[in-house]
């Protein structure tokens, strides 16, 4: 098994490790809440367990009426998440589960949907694309329409010496390759770009109309990047195994994403980010087992972020984050996803679910569209026990 690629004492940059274990957490950043620091109010359950894939949960994604999953044995699956959202749901009903299809070789690392299109990243170096379509009201089918790079992007490319770079010692490939696992995906705020990072250490910017790569920043950390976020004012923030955050932006008229800042506190490889909505906030988790905070400094033009604390909790690796509203949800190899809200340097932790069998590997969450006068929300995590859960989390209205 893989899961995201962590430093260690081991000096080569190919080597894989799992960032399952957890290393000593940050006793020079504050705490921004209390441990013991929960809300009775907030009222939480599982509102049903997805069966069906045999191979642990890597990434999971939510779009319109549909989540998709995809797991380490090639396996991308969706569901019509609608019907799951009660508690006599039966994990066996074949009708919920609405296509499954294989790709590649080794685990889907990241999904993402744009309209009728699902961009999946592999294990095994490429990206694809998939038509969605609909043959009846809640039933989806898939058709591959390309695989990135595309056979035209590389035959435009591979004939002019300045388009190849050095991977290896004795090995050439063009700059449009990726050549190590796909990490995670990402769409622009308008969704004509999609951004992808990779463990061979760069990250790629491609365009959705025609799946043309535009941009490489080859070497843009020493390790492998694990982690990926977008803001809508495009920054990009990278998440490496070499413990830093980079932020990456395309200036006003210019061709290619510069380097504009580097956050380094964490003691330990980066396996998660998530921003809030406006951008404004920043949370990243690692081996170390916290969540650190970084705020942006209205005051700095370029957008610098600085860091507040820690959220601390977890006894294990933070393995992914998802951020809706005002809520940010953590799942780490301790098998728990706790549910956060805080203000600034004041943080409380609402709830933590427990259930899974295994750590919890990839979140997504939404707002429940049957909530009432409370704030309700839904979240869905992937484990390594190779099941989903559907959760509901009603919050109290601040």
């Amino acid at each position: 098994m893989e899961f995201h690629r962590s430093s260690s004492s081991s000096n080569h940059p190919q080597s894989r490790l799992t960032s399952l274990s957890s290393q000593r957490s940050l006793a020079s950043v504050p705490s921004l809440n209390s441990r013991s620091q929960h809300h009775a109010s907030t009222y939480h359950q599982c509102l049903a367990t997805l069966k069906g894939h045999t191979s642990y949960i890597s990434c999971i994604a939510l779009a319109g009426k549909f989540l998709y999953t995809g797991s380490s044995d090639r396996e991308i699956r969706s569901w019509n998440h609608a019907s799951l959202h009660s508690e006599i749901f039966d994990t066996e009903q074949s009708n919920s589960i609405t296509n499954v299809v294989t790709a590649g070789k080794g685990a889907v690392k990241s999904l993402i949907v744009q309209s009728d299109k699902l961009f999946s990243a592999h294990q095994d170096y490429k990206i694809r694309v998939w038509k969605i379509s609909s043959y009846e009201p809640d039933h989806q089918k898939y058709t591959r329409l390309a695989t990135l790079p595309t056979f035209g992007d590389r035959a435009t490319k591979v004939l002019n010496p300045k388009n190849h770079v050095q991977i290896r010692r004795h090995k050439k490939c063009t700059w449009i390759h990726h050549v190590d696992t796909v990490s995670a995906l990402a769409l622009s705020r308008d969704e004509t770009l999609l951004y992808s990072v990779s463990w061979d250490r760069s990250v790629k910017v491609w365009r959705t109309s025609d799946f043309t790569c535009l941009e490489s920043v080859n070497n843009a950390h020493d390790d492998a990047i694990n982690a990926m976020a977008v803001s809508d004012d495009g920054y990009v923030y990278t998440g490496s195994a070499d413990k830093k955050i980079k932020v990456w932006k395309k200036g006003e008229g210019e061709k290619k994403h510069c380097l504009v800042d580097t956050l380094e506190k964490h003691n330990s490889g980066i396996n998660a980010l998530a921003l809030s909505s406006d951008g404004s906030l920043l949370y990243s988790g690692a081996c170390d087992r916290s969540i650190l905070v970084w705020e942006k400094d209205e005051e700095e033009e370029d957008g610098k972020m600085t860091l507040v604390g820690a959220l601390r909790g977890h006894t294990e690796s933070i393995l992914c984050l998802a951020m809706v509203s005002d809520l940010v949800f953590s799942g780490s190899a301790d098998k728990t996803i706790r549910i956060w809200r805080g203000v600034h340097d004041d943080y409380s932790c609402l709830a933590v679910l427990e259930g899974h069998r295994g750590p919890v590997k990839c979140l997504t969450a939404a707002v429940d569209p049957s909530g009432q006068s409370e704030e309700s929300f839904l979240v869905y995590s992937g484990s390594l026990d190779c099941d989903i859960k559907v959760w509901q989390i009603i919050v109290p209205v601040l």
